[in-house]
């Protein structure tokens, strides 16, 4: 067994003598073309929901006690930063291109805009329990959608929804 082996191997053991388990991200960053971007606006669909429903509850008293509406709280916050996680390293420093040489940058400008206008919007569900601020995200997304992908991959993005 080598050293580096050796090592490798001592601290997996460890990691699993005091139950640490290393958080999965979104993406590696590398071009392994395994994540798809109708996913990653599904996903930020997702976390729309369960933000609307922790402020719900957080509107509503939270739950029976305080500790339940610290969760509430804390998982509307999580929700709202996968949204800017998806929005920066996965559309912004991977998938949207600045525009070649000879390209209309408008396109480009347009995308990155409504990008910046989710991360804010997001930054604001963090902020309050205002449901326009997710409705905002909802809308966003679909003008980024429109923006970015072809018609047929609006179909899978708005599965029943004629796009």
């Amino acid at each position: 067994m080598t050293p580096r082996t050796l090592f490798f191997s001592v601290i997996a053991l460890v990691w699993g003598l005091i139950g640490y388990t290393p958080i999965a991200r979104a993406h590696c960053e590398i071009p392994c073309g395994i994540y798809t971007d109708t996913m990653r606006i599904q996903m930020i669909l997702e976390d729309c929901d369960t933000i609307q429903k922790s402020m719900d509850q957080i509107k509503s008293g939270g739950g029976e006690n305080y500790n339940q509406l610290v969760r509430w709280v804390s998982n509307k916050d999580d929700h709202a930063n996968k949204i800017q996680h998806i929005v920066t390293q996965y559309f912004m420093t991977q998938r949207v291109k600045s525009p070649a040489a000879g390209d209309d940058p408008a396109d480009y400008y347009k995308k990155v805009a409504v990008l910046h206008q989710i991360l804010v919007e997001a930054m604001k569900c963090k902020q309050t329990t205002d449901s326009a601020h997710v409705d905002n995200i909802r809308k966003l997304v679909d003008t980024f959608s429109h923006a970015y992908f072809s018609a047929e991959d609006l179909k899978q993005v708005h599965p029943g929804h004629g796009h």
